[in-house]
């Protein structure tokens, strides 16, 4: 079994980083490099796509979404904990293996690949559930101690690690308005992990550290009820709220059909009910990644490293 995930892994582009971590470049980083775009977050955040680590410090999750274009099915062995310097260690090694090839390439802009090879930021986001690492606070730690900014994406089922934790951004994934859809897109591991997400909402509304919901709508199955949405998120006062369509990739086509992809357009409409509801202020939006980026006083504020150079 253990062989096989190695295999699926590798074949899939990710790259393991001690025991039980993984880093996986993004398409954005290849075009970033090309001199051929970014991606929202480069937008949005001021985050280089050149320059950003995707990874994870642990595969295992304890939901099934429907949306989730990862691996899910795959049975993730359990394996004795890294310590976060080493998986910061292995992960800075995994990310320079990921990012050298890509110097050969004709279209590669020279000085872009260069400054890949320095990486600025840290997205612990690309797979798995990343509050189920017990270290997860530590590690974000020794990230910043090493220079890097980080986000963190969670489901939010671990309010007393949501609680813990302060990276540059936190990210709790918001993906229905209601318990019943919660139960039916998230397939959680437990019933009882809405209230675990109710919690965390609750918690978000306390850190001091930037904050931000990412309400990812699927065509026909969650896409409705503004109002609840609405009323979740005022639960969490977020800096800044993401309306994102769900994108037809990875192992979600197996469960989805393509038409499950709402429009831009479509995307654009439900922000503006969130912003009826909530008060939030329209940003900006990147119609590429289908998503949209509303905030409280209608402001974005850029993440800059005081070493930038």
């Amino acid at each position: 079994m253990v062989d096989e995930i190695q295999k699926l892994l590798k074949k899939h582009g990710y790259q393991r980083a001690g025991r039980h971590s993984a880093v996986k470049t993004c398409l954005w980083l290849k075009r970033s490099i090309n001199n051929m775009g970014q991606c929202y977050k480069s937008r949005f955040y001021g985050i280089a796509s050149h320059r950003c680590i995707q990874m994870t410090p642990t595969l295992q999750c304890n939901q099934r979404c429907l949306h989730c274009w990862r691996a899910i099915d795959a049975a993730i062995p359990e394996t004795p904990w890294d310590s976060p310097e080493v998986i910061v260690d292995e992960t800075l090694r995994a990310q320079e293996r990921l990012v050298s090839g890509y110097g050969g390439s004709a279209r590669a802009e020279r000085s872009l690949w260069e400054e890949s090879k320095n990486p600025r930021h840290v997205a612990i986001s690309l797979a798995g559930e990343p509050t189920l690492y017990p270290s997860l606070g530590e590690l974000v730690n020794a990230f910043h101690r090493k220079g890097l900014t980080t986000f963190v994406v969670s489901n939010g089922t671990r309010p007393e690690a949501i609680d813990e934790i302060d990276p540059t951004q936190l990210y709790l994934s918001l993906t229905a308005p209601d318990r019943e859809t919660y139960l039916r897109v998230c397939r959680p591991e437990r019933e009882e992990m809405w209230e675990d997400l109710l919690e965390s909402l609750e918690i978000l509304s306390e850190k001091r550290t930037r904050t931000a919901i990412r309400v990812t709508l699927i065509e026909g199955v969650n896409d409705r009820d503004p109002r609840g949405y609405a009323a979740l998120i005022n639960r969490a006062t977020p800096d800044y709220i993401e309306i994102k369509a769900y994108m037809h990739l990875g192992f979600s086509r197996k469960r989805l059909e393509r038409g499950a992809m709402p429009t831009h357009s479509k995307i654009k409409r439900f922000a503006q009910k969130i912003i009826e509801y909530t008060g939030y202020r329209w940003v900006d939006e990147s119609e590429p990644s289908r998503v949209t980026l509303l905030s409280r006083d209608g402001k974005k504020e850029k993440i800059e490293r005081e070493d930038a150079n």
